[in-house]
């Protein structure tokens, strides 16, 4: 039996030469632009692991977009391998923030929203640690639908998306085309 014959979703999804490529590159712009629309119409803040969790998302949409350009299956093959290695990243900083959001471990300094991390030598120094202090705290739920957060969606996504161009990088790579 062929490798891929238990996946026949991802066969079909992954089918065209320039499909995954295309599938990555929209969902990632959708994925992106839902965040920033829940920013900026939503008014929802976020904090420093949700700006982490942005940038594997840029990185694969230029590589979905020079994937796009690539004639040869190799090479179109290993864009997308670096495309799963970003969304699995992307799952990593989101499951890492999903446990802060839980309060299963502590997130990192920027995120905590502490002000006073100790003593502040001067006025001023107090100061810009008020200014530079993160506005939405990484272990606070702002949003969730069916008790999940939009990290915990996030998780899902990039966990979805790292197998789906794991798979369809495979499928590349080996057909050559």
């Amino acid at each position: 039996m062929h490798a891929t014959a238990r996946h026949p979703l991802l066969d079909h999804l992954a089918s065209g030469r320039y499909a995954p490529a295309a599938l990555v590159l929209a969902a990632s712009v959708a994925t992106l632009g839902g965040a920033f629309l829940f920013q900026y119409v939503g008014g929802l803040a976020p904090c420093i692991l949700c700006i982490y969790e942005r940038y594997p998302y840029g990185v694969a949409i230029a590589l979905a977009l020079l994937a796009l350009r690539l004639r040869d299956g190799r090479a179109r093959g290993a864009a997308l391998l670096f495309c799963a290695l970003a969304f699995a990243v992307d799952a990593g900083i989101s499951a890492f923030h999903v446990g802060v959001e839980q309060h299963w471990w502590e997130g990192t300094a920027a995120c905590t929203g502490s002000v006073v991390s100790g003593a502040a030598a001067s006025l001023e120094a107090l100061r810009q640690q008020v200014m530079n202090a993160p506005v939405a705290r990484c272990d606070r739920i702002p949003w969730q639908l069916f008790g999940i957060s939009l990290v915990g969606y996030n998780l899902l996504i990039t966990l979805a998306l790292a197998v789906f161009s794991l798979h369809a990088a495979r499928r590349a790579m080996r057909r050559g085309q």
